[in-house]
């Protein structure tokens, strides 16, 4: 391994590696490449800096790349972008109680085209059949599970 001090120009610089490598979450990583690169360091100097003082918790080296390009953008935030929340869940009553409407309308209608009229997916459909209103698809039909010759 080649020895990286010579990027380290200042103490300063040394002691600032120092205090983010306490640390090994992606956030101090990030702020540790955005002050090197606000120096004017390559990605391959600012990796070789982070592999010398975390060692084997460092980042890779596409990752450092990565980051570099986000600060050229000159997007220097370092925290993660919001991502979108969960979607809200599709068995509410009022989709249970449409899908129990069209399957008494038409008892052989699929569970792509009620998929289809709800704008919802076939494999959610599926689940509200058999789980929520306790039928199965029997000769084409929807018919109940608990269906016997009594």
């Amino acid at each position: 391994m080649p020895n990286c001090k010579s990027f380290l120009v200042t103490e300063a610089e040394r002691k600032h590696v120092r205090r983010r490598a306490t640390s090994t979450t992606a956030r101090r990583e990030l702020s540790s490449s955005c002050f090197f690169f606000l120096q004017g360091k390559a990605p391959k100097e600012i990796h070789a800096i982070l592999r010398e003082t975390l060692r084997e918790h460092a980042p890779s080296y596409a990752n450092v790349k990565n980051w570099v390009a986000q600060f050229k953008r000159r997007d220097f935030s370092t925290s993660d972008a919001p991502r979108p929340a969960r979607h809200k869940t599709v068995s509410t009553s009022e989709i249970i109680d449409q899908i129990h409407e069209l399957i008494l309308e038409d008892r052989r209608i699929s569970a792509k085209s009620i998929a289809e009229q709800l704008g919802i997916s076939r494999e959610r459909v599926g689940s509200i059949i058999h789980e929520d209103l306790d039928k199965r698809n029997f000769s084409a039909k929807w018919v109940p599970k608990c269906l016997n010759a009594d």
